[in-house]
């Protein structure tokens, strides 16, 4: 059996066995799993949903577009406009992925080794201190002060997206910008919580607080129900949302509360493994049906404990976060009208230059100056074939905010107009970051030493 580029191994080893006994699996499944898991056609989809959301807003059905999403959606006595499920709930899903991904990191990845994570946290401090002084700095005693955290973020999905299009990078560069990224999502994630919240509801956090306990407590007695989970987890949203804590703060917790390791590993999976076969040959060959299905359960239950529940759970839910829960969020979220007086506002506008220069300078800036100070102090190294000129570049991708920085502004401005200019300037700088960011990545390879190059493309 071969392994289907760039599918899970885990789901290509189910396809494989479905392939045999279903045409639809055969002919419509496994080649739509290979296609949405071509890197970068998810980047692709989301910007498709935001051109779409930009041309439905600035067409002559505009009306319909802001009609659409503040409709009252009413579900199990929460009634929420339209808009309001797909920020607080869909988005919550969101980020119980990169809540996962986070500790992921933290515990198994880059972020587990303080030397090699020394690099990413200074660098991602930087990208998110700089754009903050310059956005501050711009609006400093204007009525959009309050925005400064829309600059801090980064945009994993459509960075990662950029520089896969890039060709002959090292694959050290693409793991010192995710790993940048998630420690960016760490500090957006910590200024959400802590500056974005204006009224605390302390009866709902209690609440909160003891359905973490009994979700920890059923984990502890080794209770394996995910609608026992799910059922917990939604409860928890509903609390976090009524605290008026922002209820996606629920997703990372509850990310973060997700094993990461599995419970048997490969070396013990062999060894029960094996004496279970060679049960099962031994009641099938005695005619022993019974004992033969016991053993069966038994591999149907080490089989599923050599995955760690957090990878789990990311290989089922990320193709819908990323084809359905974010291009709705851009769908939902882009749809920023333009006029010829607008523009004019637009270019007068502190907000727009604060977040447009936080995220296209502030952020280059930021990520390359607390890079080379730590690298100056001794803390940290350049990864091998990651020259100043990448780190540069990988700051400039980092300025496309998009997602988390859209979603930021929706937490600061209450006004229109400032939200307006905000997204405005957010898909604006998104824009230019990419495109110099992926010029700079170019031109990158070509002056890095050939050696370097020959063995990255060998990579």
């Amino acid at each position: 059996m071969t392994q289907k580029a760039g599918i899970p191994p885990r789901t290509a080893g189910a396809l494989e066995v479905q392939i045999r006994e279903s045409l639809v699996t055969r002919a419509l499944v496994m080649p739509i799993q290979q296609f949405i898991h071509i890197q970068g056609v998810s980047s692709i989809v989301l910007l498709l949903a935001a051109i779409v959301a930009l041309m439905w807003a600035n067409s002559p059905w505009h009306e319909s577009y802001h009609h659409v999403w503040d409709m009252e959606l009413n579900l199990s006595r929460l009634n929420l406009p339209v808009h309001a499920w797909i920020n607080d709930a869909l988005m919550a899903i969101f980020f119980f992925l990169v809540g996962m991904e986070i500790k992921h990191e933290i515990v198994h990845g880059e972020l587990s080794d303080l030397r090699r994570a020394s690099l990413p946290i200074f660098a991602a401090l930087g990208g998110m201190v700089v754009p903050a002084l310059i956005y501050a700095g711009i609006n400093f005693r204007q009525a959009g002060a309050h925005g400064w955290g829309i600059p801090m973020a980064t945009d994993i999905a459509f960075s990662l997206g950029v520089l896969a299009m890039a060709k002959g990078i090292p694959a050290e560069v693409k793991v010192f910008l995710l790993s940048l990224a998630i420690a960016d999502d760490i500090g957006a994630i910590a200024v959400i919580a802590i500056f974005y919240t204006e009224t605390l509801r302390v009866n709902a956090l209690v609440v909160g607080a003891l359905l973490l306990i009994i979700l920890y407590l059923v984990h502890r007695v080794g209770i394996q129900h995910s609608m026992i989970y799910a059922v917990l987890g939604v409860l928890f949203w509903v609390a976090i949302l009524r605290s008026g804590v922002h209820a996606t703060i629920a997703g990372v917790i509850l990310g973060f509360m997700v094993p990461t390791s599995p419970r048997l590993s490969f070396e013990e999976f062999q060894r029960i493994g094996t004496d279970v076969v060679r049960q099962y040959r031994k009641a099938l060959g005695a005619n022993d049906i019974a004992t033969a299905n016991h053993a069966l359960g038994i591999l149907e239950q080490v089989v599923s404990a050599t995955e760690a529940p957090s990878e789990r759970l990311t290989r089922k839910l990320n193709d819908w976060v990323s084809f359905l829960v974010l291009p709705l969020f851009a769908l939902a979220n882009a749809g920023v009208e333009f006029s010829t007086a607008g523009l004019g506002e637009l270019l007068r506008s502190h907000v727009a230059w604060g977040v447009f220069f936080g995220l296209v300078v502030g952020k280059p800036l930021g990520i390359a100056l607390f890079s080379w100070i730590a690298v100056k102090m001794g803390v940290a190294s350049l990864p091998h074939h990651v020259n100043w000129r990448m780190v540069t570049a990988v700051g400039m991708l980092a300025g496309i905010g998009f997602t988390v920085s859209i979603f930021i502004s929706s937490l600061a401005f209450d006004d229109p107009v400032l939200l307006t200019d905000a997204k405005a300037a957010i898909l604006g700088a998104s824009l230019v970051a990419g495109i110099l960011g992926y010029l700079s990545l170019q031109r990158s390879v070509r002056e890095a030493p050939q050696p370097a190059v020959a063995e990255a493309a060998a990579e």
